[in-house]
């Protein structure tokens, strides 16, 4: 006996109707706009033919409002498990076309449905968040909603890769599970995201401001630091997530993605050439961490925040590593609030995923100054401290030139848990700079010289030559070795060969208490 074909024909009209979301009407005006639909946005994400749907035919149960005479397709969310790349993920994408991509309970669980089994499969979520907000006819039930996909978000933190794509609006409460995931990629122009919108700053401080001055994907970028990367389109989000991807493993079980190259072995003269020859001048730190990756390829994070630290993911001789380094160029490389933050989360996310952490280090010190010290520096660059010290992955630190003072042991010293320290002939390590040394130490003598520049310029020679070196350090055990910069690339791919079987354990607890 064959199936009723009528069964059939309903089944493929009920798929229809959903692959429409609102209409092609809605899906037609949104492309002529250059934006793409929730299943436009999934079909570039997964590999073809590989996204296997959840919940097409879920319907909101609401029957206030005279919702009880609307039909949402899909409930106004796509959600479903595909490869990307070859590698199985979970993902879900708000569909703006169907109510505006409002989250009602129904909408909410299965999102929730497609987090639980990322959690139990051990796979990444990808999240685009495009939506009005909370469906008002639901009322709490919405609100509930958006707490059960808060509550997933943590569970699944440190377990499993999130990232969220914010494409559309993402305004109050919704704003909350981007801020739980791993990483956001906003987009320019189309995303807006903030916790209140202009009118209610204004009731409150009867200030006048615009959406694009408070939520826009460059002040979240910029000037919060709430968001880590920002695209000028749907297309470029979707290839930035999988580039991200392509650097981290499945979950905190597996190791990242490694290549099987063969180990560095020449040396690179252009190490030397990039090196100022005079100390005052600053080290481009962009241009030493080209020279060391794979191929120069380097995927920063949080580019546009803090951009006294950089951060990012490369690869060094076929390991992926995690980046973190001083640049001299912004802020003379001094370690502030916000770079303190950055640096400390970027330092969490890769210890969970067993990233090995690469430091290089040009740092004078902490930025001084009243407001560091009321915004709470010694609280946000403790962060740093206990962010190393926590981590068990390995951790390879090179000094290139200044790591002076509580900045040298915050940029992760041998003190702090580094595996292995390596210096530069130009290093300087030590309390303070020279000169401040030689105005504290030798204050008379200098005052009292017949000469007093010439008096002090020589005191400088002498500390720096005698206490600055690198083989001072050296000498007591706190460098590994002092290398020829030449030799830079080949020492860390070779170190980090030989640390990726370590093992450290630590005592049992549920978890240290950061200094939030």
């Amino acid at each position: 006996m064959a199936i009723d074909q009528t069964l059939l024909e309903t089944l493929n009209k009920r798929r229809a109707a959903a692959l429409l979301g609102g209409g092609q009407d809605k899906i037609d005006a949104r492309h002529k706009k250059g934006l793409m639909t929730a299943r436009d946005r999934l079909a570039a994400l997964f590999d073809a033919g590989t996204f296997q749907e959840f919940g097409q035919q879920v319907q909101h149960g609401c029957t206030n409002f005279g919702m009880e005479k609307k039909v949402l397709p899909s409930d106004g969310v796509v959600c479903g498990t595909g490869f990307i790349n070859g590698t199985p993920a979970a993902a879900y994408a708000q569909d703006f076309t169907v109510g505006g991509g409002a989250l009602g309970s129904r909408h909410a669980e299965k999102i929730c449905d497609a987090m639980d089994y990322a959690l139990k499969s051990g796979i990444p979520v990808i999240g685009i968040n495009d939506s009005g907000g909370a469906r008002i006819q639901e009322g709490v039930a919405a609100l509930s909603g958006y707490g059960n996909i808060f509550y997933r978000n943590v569970q699944l933190s440190g377990v499993v890769p999130q990232i969220t794509i914010v494409a559309g609006p993402c305004i109050g409460g919704a704003a909350y599970s981007p801020a739980l995931t791993d990483f956001l990629i906003m987009v320019k122009g189309q995303a807006t995201m903030a916790i209140t919108g202009p009118s209610a700053i204004k009731a409150v401080t009867g200030q006048d401001v615009t959406m694009e001055e408070i939520g826009s994907a460059t002040a979240n970028a910029t000037i919060s630091g709430n968001v880590h990367f920002v695209v000028d389109n749907d297309q470029q989000a979707i290839e930035l997530s999988k580039q991200l991807l392509a650097y981290l493993p499945s979950n905190n079980l597996a190791d990242p993605p490694r290549q099987n190259v063969p180990l560095p072995t020449e040396r690179d003269e252009s190490f030397n050439e990039i090196i100022p020859a005079a100390g005052n001048i600053p080290l481009d730190m962009q241009a030493v961490i080209k020279r060391i990756a794979d191929n120069g390829e380097f995927l920063e994070v949080h580019a546009g925040f803090a951009r006294n630290v950089i951060v990012g993911f490369c690869r060094i001789g076929g390991i992926v590593s995690g980046i973190i380094a001083n640049q001299p160029m912004v802020k003379a490389g001094t370690l502030d609030i916000d770079a303190s933050d950055k640096a400390a989360r970027f330092i969490r996310f890769c210890n969970i995923f067993n990233i090995p952490i690469v430091n290089l280090v040009d740092v004078p010190g902490f930025l001084p100054g009243v407001p560091q010290e009321h915004g709470g520096i010694i609280r946000h660059g403790a962060k740093m401290l206990f962010a190393y010290a926590a981590a068990t992955v390995p951790k390879i630190t090179l000094i290139a030139r200044k790591a002076y003072g509580g900045a040298y042991l915050a940029m992760c010293s041998k003190d702090l848990g580094a595996d292995l320290v390596f210096a530069w002939p130009t290093a300087e390590i030590a309390v303070m700079g020279a000169e401040g040394a030689v105005s504290t130490l030798f204050k008379k003598e200098i005052d009292t010289a017949a000469d007093p520049a010439a008096k002090r310029a020589e005191l400088v020679k002498e500390y720096r030559e005698k206490f600055s070196t690198p083989y001072e350090a050296a000498s007591r055990g706190f460098v590994t070795d002092v290398i020829d910069p030449a030799e830079t690339r080949k020492v860390l791919a070779l170190a980090l060969r030989t640390t990726l079987s370590k093992r450290e354990s630590r005592p049992p607890k549920k978890h240290g208490n950061i200094p939030l």
